[in-house]
């Protein structure tokens, strides 16, 4: 097992590296995962900064002092997976964006589709957006990652097709079998770059957003013989990708 993960906005430590952790994070080390000294716990910004240390103290019930003596960057990996996600209903956008997380995406884009029912408008939207962001977040530690995915403000289908316009690959899950789409486990990938994925609504993506992506440079493509609900699809295809990528090897 890895060591627990906690969020910092800086890496500034005091005399003889000891650094302390408080606020939020500290208190879920100290009064929830109640770590004690000469265990092992990383800091990172989210970003790709990352520092692996050793508890030297507890301190109340939300300081936790620790040992950090080097600050490492993790690279960006190649090539960089985004989902462009179409809005579910109820809960079922944050266990998208939760399970997209953990299994390794970069970025993930809402998408206000034409069949969606969700809508995202004015204050409603700003928290729906909010909460992914935060689960995002939380994702990211219980999965161990210190480079988070970015979740982008919501798009229009117009700004989904610019950004499929400037990938090195642009695919859109399509699942109408009579159109022959072809397998993504068989598409060719790029080695490095932008892999953009767009994973339609319940209903399906629109005839005029297809075409309209696909005059982009996107392809339509099935993942298997069977239909996937939206808020799966986008997590299978990028465990597909990773895998193909060489990204999991």
């Amino acid at each position: 097992m890895t060591a627990p993960v906690f969020v910092v906005d800086h890496f500034d430590a005091g005399g003889g590296g000891h650094y302390v952790l408080d606020g939020p994070e500290g208190r879920h080390a100290v009064s929830v995962k109640r770590l004690q000294p000469g265990e092992d716990v990383i800091l990172t910004d989210g970003a790709g900064r990352w520092a692996d240390c050793v508890v030297l103290a507890a301190e109340g019930k939300d300081r936790l002092v620790v040992q950090l003596d080097s600050v490492s960057e993790e690279p960006q990996p190649q090539p960089r997976i985004t989902v462009v996600q179409a809005l579910p209903k109820g809960d079922r956008g944050e266990l998208a964006v939760e399970t997209m997380t953990e299994v390794g995406v970069d970025a993930v884009v809402p998408w206000q589709a034409a069949r969606c029912i969700t809508q995202w408008r004015g204050e409603r939207g700003l928290k729906a957006l909010a909460k992914w962001r935060a689960t995002a977040r939380e994702a990211g530690k219980q999965s161990r990652r210190v480079r988070f995915p970015e979740v982008a403000d919501a798009a229009s289908t117009k700004q989904v097709a610019a950004l499929l316009a400037k990938a090195d690959f642009a695919a859109v899950l399509h699942s109408d079998f009579d159109r022959g789409s072809e397998p993504l486990a068989t598409a060719e990938l790029p080695d490095e770059g932008e892999i953009v994925l767009v994973v339609g609504p319940e209903g399906g993506v629109a005839k005029d957003e297809l075409a309209l992506f696909e005059e982009a440079g996107a392809r339509p493509y099935v993942l298997g013989p069977t239909v996937l609900r939206t808020s799966t699809a986008g997590t299978a295809a990028t465990a597909l990708l990773l895998g193909r990528t060489g990204r999991w090897s």
